[in-house]
């Protein structure tokens, strides 16, 4: 019987995730200029790349934070969310108006769809923000030794005399 050589699935399984992490990243790299979720992109080929490679974790952890930073300013900024909302219609109608027929420059079917997709998924991100500014806010609110739900309790804050 013929018998592969140790290793030799681990070596493809590293190329695999090489190749599949790298074109994530380039995809979302060239989407940061372009309409897309190109930022979401990135991430998702770092995380990819850092099953396999250490030097990954690193940019991933960043991106991670950045995003989390992102999160937390529309979350607590009306503004920022009222902004973000703008441009998520804008995107949806786009790209909306694209499949409908209407001839708008750079825009193919793949783009529109695309647009839409972003557009639907910064709405969810937006939602997602100001529900956990909302939780947020209520848990600074609780009088401390309440129930936080789920039988939890804040502990009470030391006071100063």
């Amino acid at each position: 019987m013929f018998r592969r050589p140790a290793g030799h699935n681990r070596n493809m399984k590293t190329v695999v995730v090489a190749v599949l992490g790298g074109l994530l990243t380039l995809a979302g790299i060239g989407l940061l200029v372009l309409p897309g979720p190109g930022f979401v992109l990135v991430a998702a080929g770092l995380a990819v790349l850092a099953t396999r490679f250490s030097w990954a974790k690193k940019p991933l952890d960043y991106a991670k934070d950045k995003a989390e930073q992102g999160i937390e300013e529309v979350g607590k900024s009306p503004l920022r969310a009222a902004g973000a909302a703008i441009a998520a219609v804008a995107l949806i109608a786009v790209g909306v108006l694209a499949l409908a027929g209407i001839d708008l420059p750079f825009v193919n079917t793949l783009s529109a769809v695309v647009l839409i997709l972003s557009g639907l998924f910064l709405v969810g991100t937006i939602f997602f923000a100001r529900k956990q500014e909302a939780r947020e806010a209520e848990k600074a609110q609780r009088p401390a030794g309440t129930p936080a739900g789920g039988g939890a309790y804040r502990a009470p804050q030391p006071t100063a005399d």
